[in-house]
């Protein structure tokens, strides 16, 4: 598989960080990391939650300071992993792109589905660890906050492993394309 990279920036949309961690920072390091792409050339893919919210609505709509070029695919999905009943995988493979660098919401749920379903089909990754976010949750009687959330993604990530591809959780400023 190739090692080109691209940015996927998942579902840092109004309606979905309104309630996150960190959401104002985690947006600002996500724009950074937009034009540090889009100035190295690389690929930025977009994927938006199409199924809790109206497409044009205002709950749809990127999260300031972010924002789509129109010549950036835009891919929009129903379930948690950004792979499932998408063509996410078709496109990436038409970029001949091998290693995706991932921020987005909800750690515990999209960016962790999506970065384990990408590693589980060869694509190398790297999560920023500090450019993806959630809320608190309760499971079980288990109340965790979403600052420890995010942490475990990132270590749980940072542990991850697969015969002879790369894995590794840094923050936005440690990124290379």
């Amino acid at each position: 598989m190739s090692t080109t990279s691209a940015l996927l920036v998942i579902d840092l949309q109004r309606g979905v960080v309104q309630d996150c961690f960190d959401a104002e920072g985690v947006l600002e390091r996500t724009a950074q990391l937009v034009e540090r792409a889009r100035s190295s050339g690389v690929p930025v893919v977009w994927v938006q939650d199409h199924g809790s919210f109206a497409e044009g609505s205002s709950d749809w709509e990127l999260a300031a300071p972010l924002s789509r070029q129109a010549d950036e695919p835009l891919i929009k999905k129903e379930y948690r992993d950004s792979f499932a009943d998408t063509d996410l995988d078709a496109v990436l493979e038409s970029l001949s792109i091998g290693r995706l660098v991932v921020a987005g919401a909800q750690s515990d749920y999209c960016i962790r589905t999506t970065t384990q379903t990408a590693a589980a089909r060869g694509f190398d990754v790297t999560l920023v660890s500090d450019a993806h976010t959630t809320t608190d949750a309760e499971h079980d009687g288990v109340r965790l906050s979403a600052g420890q959330i995010v942490a475990h993604t990132n270590m749980y990530f940072g542990g991850l492993r697969y015969p002879g591809r790369h894995y590794t959780a840094e923050s936005y400023d440690q990124v290379r394309f």
